[in-house]
């Protein structure tokens, strides 16, 4: 005798008190209620409930979206794909099922890799532009800056110049370093796509360097 049949059996022998002795027995036999209640409708007959049968939908579905994801997806994300295709549910019903079968997203790491470590003791030209850096034309004033891509090998480091009117990327150059050439190679594509003159600089220590600073003036 299992242990739902035994509950059922105490139960049908009792004509009082059964909502507190079924409790107790629950307890005492560590049964889930709903375990216990899913395993009556099934010996009646009656199958899953509705209740079951949308969680059920919902897993497959999710499950879809986090394979699709390549496995980053979290509830967050999911909840928003679900409702985009016309499911309502909560977020908190989307991480339940996702936590009840062991699938997790990709959370964004907290660590950020610096690109900027400022050199207080490095001479730095002056602002010729006022921090007005659009002033009507192309090719009158050119900004740049280097940033990190996380992929699955490694953070690879972009730098890019851009030129302030037009917007437009005049340049770039990426690798997995920081060092001056990386600035080096950027300028070399921005000069030979637009022969541009100037170059707004950071106070980052790549564009610090003595190679690209002979480039910039």
């Amino acid at each position: 005798m299992t242990y739902f049949e035994f509950i059922a059996a105490e139960c049908a022998s009792i004509d009082s008190g059964v909502g507190s002795n079924k409790s107790v027995m629950f307890r005492n036999l560590s049964v889930s209620p709903s375990g216990f209640y899913a395993w009556c409708r099934r010996a009646t007959g009656q199958g899953p409930s509705a209740a079951t049968v949308r969680r059920a939908d919902l897993l497959v579905k999710i499950m879809a979206i986090h394979r699709d994801s390549d496995r980053t997806y979290g509830a967050p994300r999911i909840t928003a794909e679900l409702r985009e295709a016309g499911t309502l549910v909560t977020e908190k019903t989307v991480a339940a099922i996702m936590a009840a079968h062991g699938i997790a997203g990709i959370s964004p790491r907290t660590f950020k890799v610096p690109t900027t470590v400022v050199d207080r003791s490095a001479f730095m030209p002056p602002d010729l532009v006022n921090r007005h850096f659009d002033q009507g034309r192309v090719d009158v004033v050119w900004a740049s800056d280097i940033t990190y891509l996380t992929c699955g090998e490694g953070d690879v480091f972009l730098c890019a110049i851009r030129d302030e009117h037009s917007k437009r990327v005049l340049g770039w150059s990426a690798a997995d370093h920081m060092r001056a050439e990386l600035v080096v190679d950027c300028l070399q594509m921005a000069v030979a796509t637009r022969g541009g003159k100037e170059l707004v600089k950071t106070k980052g220590t790549v564009f610090q360097a003595l190679v690209t600073f002979s480039w910039v003036v």
